[in-house]
């Protein structure tokens, strides 16, 4: 079975290096790059710049999450703390019925 993890080679700050991810996390990072107007590697670079811990892979990974939890509404506290492996659960609004 075909791993769905695709490893490319990408340029950062003139430093050539192979990065491994799923197709839709680069779909999502080219996505994002181009609402930023952007290079991917300057968006990349901009990634490895502000990563504190893991690998670059797993930076951008998160930071592409980040964006679309963002997009969706989702605070950026709660997208953080679900990033640093805290689950956050959400409860239902409560429903009242007036009559």
């Amino acid at each position: 079975m075909k791993s769905p993890v695709v490893k490319r080679s990408i340029v950062i700050a003139g430093h050539k290096t192979s990065v491994s991810l799923e197709d839709a996390f680069w779909q999502g990072l080219k996505d994002i790059a181009a609402t930023r107007d952007m290079t991917l590697s300057e968006l990349v670079a901009h990634i490895d710049s502000e990563r504190r811990h893991g690998n670059l892979s797993s930076a951008i990974r998160l930071f592409v999450l980040d964006h679309y939890r963002f997009q969706s509404g989702e605070s950026r506290a709660e997208a953080a703390a679900t990033a640093d492996g805290v689950m956050t659960m959400r409860s239902a609004p409560s429903v009242v019925t007036v009559e």
